[in-house]
């Protein structure tokens, strides 16, 4: 397999890094921790290692050292595709390179040989309440399957820990291979009549998505692919990866851990954000019987900041600048939709908004981050289910938290154990 011999082809160097940076260089401090980052939920700390990704407050996200707009222009594309193939961005979050035609076909063909759903899986969703959360469904559909486990299995039989990453490898590549169909199945089964539309294995994963969707308007395959690249992975701090990280420090699967994430994803805080702004842009839209002007619209926000609310979708913990994948997507709505009513008022928000919050000076990023106009895209090829959102969010992070799990399997990071302070303890250090 093409991803295990590059990946087998690193280990000797980066584990000899590794050990020979904490071995030699174990005492060096790289930040102090302060009451206010213990009690603000350790905010900003340093206290978590990943080679896949890192969020640059100008440049917005490195996905293995290359930026958004690098990726969509260097990642390979199927012959007429506008957005390239995911498993190209797969192979480049697990091996560290941009892969070939070749390269990115092959773990395709891996994805589709692996992408059969265990029927038992459609069984237990379907025996959920029918007004069970998308989200659970998803989370419980990948529980569901943890008797699948290769590395639990070959665990249990006996493993050298150097080994370790091999199996979580091939329960990486079996999960992420299934996701598409059990989020597809999730949208029919709660919106649709139930029935289940099989992959076609002529088509990518992005394509097959939309197709066992069916969702037939044209383009809704390349918003997918878009879609899935730019919401793979975004750090290890944030909660679902940070869950993925935590679980599987333990030695639990990637099953029990992308489960875990999933349950954080499915936060308000967290991966709920891309259906909380569509939600604001439609009341905008409804109270005016349209687009507003942009008298009204900035005389709407001011009103919404006034009386305590925030304006979903603009700001970021760390971006100092519009997200580059906000702007991907508002390129692709341009080229693809420009004359939808939400765009327009989206656009109008873009165009209104970031002024207004440096006005007010609460905000330290007046831009637009990713959610601020995912929705919009979404509801434009019909699919409109605002709760369904964060399971296609879903479906691309865990490609990229399960690549951070192997990774830190196959360089053998310990279980995750913080220390605890009491409240007491933290007044006699502060001198109070």
């Amino acid at each position: 397999m093409i991803l295990k011999e590059k990946i087998e082809a690193q280990l000797p160097e980066w584990r000899e890094r590794v050990t020979r940076l904490v071995k030699e260089k174990g005492d060096v401090k790289v930040g102090d921790v302060t009451v206010a980052q213990v009690y603000g939920g350790m905010r900003g700390v340093k206290a978590l290692v990943t080679d896949i990704s890192y969020v640059d407050p100008s440049e917005g996200i490195h996905l293995r050292g290359h930026t958004i707009p690098e990726l969509l222009e260097k990642l390979p594309k199927s012959d007429g595709a506008e957005m390239p193939l995911v498993a190209g961005l797969y192979y480049l979050l697990l091996v560290g390179e941009i892969p070939t035609m070749e390269q990115a076909r092959e773990v395709e063909k891996e994805w589709n040989s692996r992408w059969d759903v265990p029927s038992y899986v459609y069984n237990v969703l379907r025996a959920m309440p029918a007004d069970t959360h998308p989200m659970t469904l998803f989370s419980q559909a990948i529980l569901s399957m943890q008797g699948e486990s290769v590395f639990a299995k070959r665990y249990h039989e006996g493993l050298r820990k150097e080994d370790y990453w091999e199996p979580m490898l091939e329960d990486s590549l079996n999960l992420t291979a299934k996701l598409p169909a059990i989020a597809a199945f999730i949208y029919r089964l709660k919106y649709k009549d139930g029935s289940v539309i099989p992959p076609n294995p002529q088509l990518d994963l992005g394509a097959n998505f939309a197709h066992m969707m069916g969702v037939t308007k044209k383009g809704y395959d390349e918003l997918s692919r878009l879609y899935f690249i730019i919401h793979s992975d975004h750090e290890s701090g944030n909660v679902s990866a940070h869950a993925t990280h935590l679980v599987g420090s333990a030695l639990s699967d990637i099953y029990y851990a992308a489960s875990a994430a999933m349950n954080g994803l499915a936060g308000p805080l967290h991966g709920l954000a891309n259906q909380e702004c569509l939600g604001w842009l439609l009341d905008v839209y409804n109270q005016f019987g349209g687009v507003p002007t942009r008298q009204q619209l900035t005389d709407y926000a001011w009103d919404t900041l006034n009386s305590g609310k925030v304006i979903p979708g603009y700001g970021h913990a760390v971006l100092r600048k519009t997200d580059p994948r906000y702007a991907a997507q508002y390129e692709f709505a341009k080229k693809h939709l420009p004359e939808d009513e939400i765009f327009k008022l989206a656009s109008l928000v873009y165009d209104t908004v970031p002024g207004i919050l440096k006005e007010q000076g609460k905000a330290k990023n007046p831009w637009p981050n990713v959610d601020a106009i995912s929705g919009t895209l979404q509801q434009h090829y019909g699919v409109k289910e605002f709760d369904f959102y964060t399971v296609m969010f879903g479906v691309s992070r865990i490609m990229g938290v399960s690549a951070n799990a192997v990774w830190a399997r196959a360089l053998g990071q310990p279980i995750e154990r913080p220390k605890s302070l009491t409240t007491p303890m933290l007044e006699k250090a502060a001198g109070l």
